[in-house]
């Protein structure tokens, strides 16, 4: 029997490639774009998995999962949030959902709970996967990403040549979208742990009450709205590796409980009186400097020096110029072959805009605007015209104005800039992440270092 999944989201566009999406993965998928119309389908249907977003037009998921729950409907229920709005995924889990995502979702992480949500729904786990939850390093990477040619590229993988085959713990520091993640699976990759699992974790998005569940997972019961069992983290990658980006970010509290696992290798999940022994290599990322964090007392020093016995600063995309046009046809070609699209590359004028801006989203911001670009383009070339406003008038003020991260006041200017963007798009997230050349996880990242209210 094909799984089937009802999407509740009132993001129409947001909502059809999902649709689309999950449709090539082989579930049956239906869409409703508000709580009376969900309801109206899950009473006329059974439904393997309710895929729900937080904010919707007449009520919320909240109140949606609460009436299912009143009903006796227990349909394994996956919650959609964004990064303001992470705390509601504590009183989701109270309530009884099966699990939460994060926006904006990452098609592997979405796949990997979908498909622990139905086999932990099925008594004699009769439901069968449609997909792989993970793909290996190969296959995830080898076609995805680019290392460079510059001389600060040759020198970072070399230093990630030297450190891959040994076991010490890595620590990755470098800003948003240099690319920490990719550099971790290439470790992996190259270790001696490359058949086993590679696990990240994106320890900005756990909220402190279900930290200690995402790392060492829980047992039925243990707590209200733990309704099945979990695997945590370290379990999950027990013999292979575990990815920890933005451990800046971890609470006090938390990172105790990380120590405590890293130095006796050995967890216990939640409600268990059970010792589970662990085998992982650790490799951790950051863009903040951590030092800073334990002189104010925010991070601790012994776990510092855990995690990090061997360092990588990423360059960032300013520092390695060789390295633009690169990777900019490298975007390209991807996103020829997503928007099903022949481009042919970049005129002179564009090609001497990528050039000679700034980057501050570095890589993550060049991809977005080459795909958003790519989308725009009307003949066989990206002209300046499809490289957007921002680019365009970095190029004719000429360093004459404030380049978002880079000014002498950084980080004030940084926060003006995000207000006017917001204020811009009448507080609209996408477009003001868009406007700013970023994606909307960097955008939330700031919006809470900054205390901007969201």
């Amino acid at each position: 029997m094909i799984p089937s999944i009802l999407i509740v989201e009132d993001d129409l566009t947001f909502s059809t490639m999902l649709k689309t999406w999950l449709g090539k993965k082989g579930f049956d998928v239906e869409t409703a774009g508000t709580c009376a119309k969900a309801r109206k389908l899950i009473s006329s249907k059974d439904f393997s998995l309710i895929l729900s977003d937080l904010r919707l037009p007449d009520q919320d998921g909240l109140q949606l999962l609460t009436w299912m729950r009143e009903l006796e409907i227990y349909t394994p229920f996956i919650m959609m949030t964004s990064y303001g709005e992470i705390q509601n995924a504590v009183t989701a889990m109270k309530l009884g959902a099966t699990d939460y995502i994060k926006k904006p979702v990452q098609p592997d992480e979405l796949l990997k709970k979908i498909n622990e949500a139905l086999e932990s729904s099925s008594p004699a786990g009769k439901v069968q996967k449609q997909a792989p939850v993970k793909k290996t390093s190969e296959e995830k990477y080898s076609n995805n990403f680019l290392e460079g040619e510059s001389e600060a590229a040759r020198q970072l993988y070399s230093y990630v040549n030297l450190v891959a085959p040994t076991q010490m713990s890595v620590l990755i520091n470098g800003a948003s979208g240099t690319g920490k993640e990719y550099v971790a699976h290439r470790i992996h990759q190259l270790s001696k742990r490359c058949d086993k699992p590679f696990i990240a974790i994106d320890c900005g998005s756990i909220p402190k009450d279900l930290a200690a569940s995402e790392f060492f997972g829980h047992v039925k019961g243990s707590f209200t709205g733990a309704l099945t069992d979990k695997t945590g983290a370290f379990e999950e990658a027990n013999g292979g590796t575990l990815f920890l980006d933005e451990i800046g970010n971890l609470s006090y509290e938390v990172q105790v409980q990380l120590l405590r696992a890293l130095q006796e290798r050995r967890i216990r999940k939640i409600g268990s009186t059970k010792e589970i022994q662990v085998d992982v290599r650790l490799i951790c990322a950051t863009n903040e400097n951590l030092k800073e964090g334990i002189a104010k007392g925010t991070f601790r020093e012994d776990l510092y020096h855990r995690i990090n016995e061997f360092t990588l600063r990423m360059p960032s995309l300013k520092e390695r110029p060789e390295d633009i046009l690169l990777f900019a046809n490298f975007f390209l070609d991807q996103a020829n072959k997503e928007l099903d699209k022949d481009l042919i590359g970049f005129d002179a004028k564009a090609s001497k805009i990528l050039q000679e801006y700034q980057w501050p989203g570095n890589l993550r911001q060049l991809k977005n605007i080459v795909k958003r670009a790519t989308l725009l383009a009307r003949g066989e070339f990206i002209t300046p015209l499809e490289l957007g406003e921002e680019l365009n008038e970095k190029q004719s003020d000429n360093q004459n104005q404030v380049i978002i991260g880079s000014s002498l006041n950084k980080e004030e200017t940084e926060k003006q800039l995000i207000i006017n963007a917001l204020k811009q798009t009448g507080n609209n997230k996408s477009k003001a992440a868009t406007l700013l050349g970023i994606d909307r996880k960097t955008l939330y990242n700031k919006l809470k270092h900054y205390d901007i209210p969201q």
